[in-house]
């Protein structure tokens, strides 16, 4: 064969090319790769009737990829190719066929050994991920399996260990892969995988970093990171505690401070069983119970009292309530499988008939979600905030106020004029139940749906695909809920992004000239510009990328979760 460089123009694709189609092919693999160092693999052709013509026979989505780069930069680059002997098209069927079905996708160890190479050339993480079409996590995935001993990494390449495995793996030290490589080549023992790996490597506990209350900045020990999973984990167990414990002692002396009775805490392991207990109200003496899982994870239930507090609640003389109930009858008047048939049947019954009432139905659901029932249960979105810095700038947002207004509203309706906090999330109580329908039953439709809308906010999970989904169903326009306040700049530390934040509301020159300053020389350029002090043309409305709907980000570095979330649903809710 002869290797020359022929010009796009006099090319196309080969109706013998086993990948001939009308359609274009699916070029978003290698796209990147061909923007980054061009068509590097030479295409085969053979001749087409006229010296200046020739047809691919293998090599049809390099083609097709560089002449999407050619219509980008407006000039196109000649093609390096392999040119056939004129022959029949059996030779050249062959030709396409055998390119194509010897090529194998390199494995991750293999991948691994060329990042490396590559990071050795002075090649970034970013660089790479862009040459190969890969994100940057993906990357980084990658060149994590250099923390391991060659023996693990050729038995990956094997497939001898699973990939969870692996990504365990990638978090022990090399001491712990040792061990643990002696015990998976000795055939008398069973090296742990997957999460039983984990627990081995952790001595039982393994607690992740999102559960901690206290800044993570604040633990002094050894935080181990997982670059397959993207997760972090505390090494050291026992100072984990030590530090979390200290901030659920803060947590108990801020509500205490904020006029609820008692806080409980409930030992670690110790569930909370939400039909052990009544919902009351603060004024009424409801309580905090604070529940902590063994693997560190908190959560505050804001009140509530023990079934037998909340009767004690109710009467203060339990013996005399005792004394009017009635006697348990010797013989009951039904045996059980009599009262299994009278039940089954009357459900048959009235649930076939609330078929045909679906304003009846639509009521009795909104009560179900409020106060729950066996069958089902719905939990209130609990707005945890990763610090105090936080959980202060959402109490006291605009969003916030006018919620929890209509959230009172609603109480009202429903006939709670002395209870505060949310609507949803009751005890499951089957008094409660009939109570909250028969209060339904009674409002007219605007009214019902009313409640509806609120119990459907106060269960809307944060940081969700549903929230993206919604606020961009709604045309949701953020400036009327948000203005950047002292939490938003003192949460702003990346000096990229200040940069960029800075160009969207001083313009790229002001950015450009700045964007060497320190993070927080640009934090104060951009307040001068919102505020219009110190001679800065004051800018109206401004938000942020990260509020708006739709959600975009200011970097390519990937990491922006509500980005992610996004990208998950768009399809759904935006025709193209």
């Amino acid at each position: 064969m002869q290797l020359a460089h022929v010009s796009i123009d006099q090319l196309s694709v080969s109706a013998i090319n086993m990948r001939h189609s009308k359609r274009a092919p699916d070029i978003s693999d290698i796209l990147p790769s061909v923007r980054a160092r061009g068509v590097l693999v030479p295409l085969l052709i053979r001749p087409n009737g006229t010296p200046d013509s020739f047809e691919i026979v293998a090599g049809r989505r390099r083609y097709f990829a560089a002449k999407t780069v050619a219509d980008e930069r407006g000039e196109a680059e000649p093609l390096p190719c392999a040119i056939m002997e004129e022959g029949d098209d059996a030779d050249a069927l062959e030709a396409s066929l055998i390119e194509n079905i010897a090529r194998l996708d390199p494995d991750e160890v293999s991948q691994w050994e060329t990042f490396t190479r590559l990071i050795k050339e002075g090649r970034g993480i970013a660089d790479i991920a862009a040459t190969f079409g890969l994100t940057e996590p993906q990357v980084k995935r990658i060149l994590a399996l250099g923390d391991l001993l060659t023996k693990i990494r050729e038995a990956y390449r094997r497939e001898d260990i699973d990939t969870e495995t692996v990504r365990h793996l990638t978090m022990a030290s090399k001491a712990q892969q040792k061990d643990w490589l002696a015990l998976f080549c000795d055939p008398e023992q069973r090296a742990p995988r997957g999460w039983q790996l984990k627990q081995w490597l952790f001595g039982g506990q393994s607690i992740s970093t999102k559960v901690a209350l206290f800044p993570i900045e604040d633990y002094p020990g050894l935080i181990v990171s997982d670059l397959f999973g993207e997760d972090s984990f505390f090494a050291d167990a026992d100072l984990f505690w030590h530090k979390q414990n200290e901030a659920i002692a803060a947590r108990r002396d801020a509500y205490i401070e904020a006029g609820w009775s008692e806080v409980v805490a409930l030992e670690p392991g110790q569930y909370f069983h939400s039909w052990d207990y009544e919902k009351t109200p603060k004024k009424k003496g409801g309580k905090v119970i604070i529940t902590v899982s063994q693997r560190g994870e908190v959560e505050c239930h804001e009140g509530y009292l023990s079934r037998k507090e909340a009767r004690r609640a109710r009467s203060n003389d339990e013996a005399s309530e005792e004394a009017d109930a009635p006697a348990k009858p010797s013989r009951p008047e039904l045996s059980g499988p009599m009262q299994n048939y009278v039940d089954l049947h009357r459900h048959a019954a009235v649930r076939t008939a609330l078929l045909d009432h679906p304003g009846v139905a639509l009521r009795l659901m909104v009560a179900h979600a409020i106060v729950g029932s066996s069958l089902w249960t719905v939990r209130v979105e609990p707005q945890r905030a990763a610090n105090e810095t936080v959980a202060a700038s959402v109490a006291a947002c605009t969003a916030q106020a006018t919620f929890a207004e209509k959230q009172r509203a609603v109480l009202t309706l429903l006939g709670s004029i002395d209870e505060e906090g949310p609507v949803a999330g009751g005890n499951s109580d089957d008094f409660a139940l009939a109570s909250v329908f028969a209060r339904l039953l009674a409002l007219p439709d605007d009214d019902v749906l009313r409640v509806l809308a609120l119990v459907m906010a106060e269960t809307l999970s944060a940081g969700s695909a549903i929230v993206e989904a919604l606020g961009n169903h709604l045309g949701l326009d953020m400036r009327g809920h948000w203005q950047a306040d002292d939490a938003f700049f003192e949460l702003l530390r990346d000096r990229q992004v200040a940069t960029e934040i800075l160009a969207d509301v001083g313009g790229r020159l002001v950015a450009d000239g700045n964007s060497s300053e320190k993070v927080k020389t640009q934090k104060k350029i951009i307040r001068d510009f919102l505020c219009g002090e110190n001679g800065r043309q004051k800018v109206d409305g401004w938000l942020p990328r990260w509020m708006a709907f739709p959600v975009s980000g200011y970097t390519n570095r990937g990491g922006l979760r509500t980005a992610d979330q996004w990208a998950k649903v768009q399809t759904l809710f935006v025709s193209k």
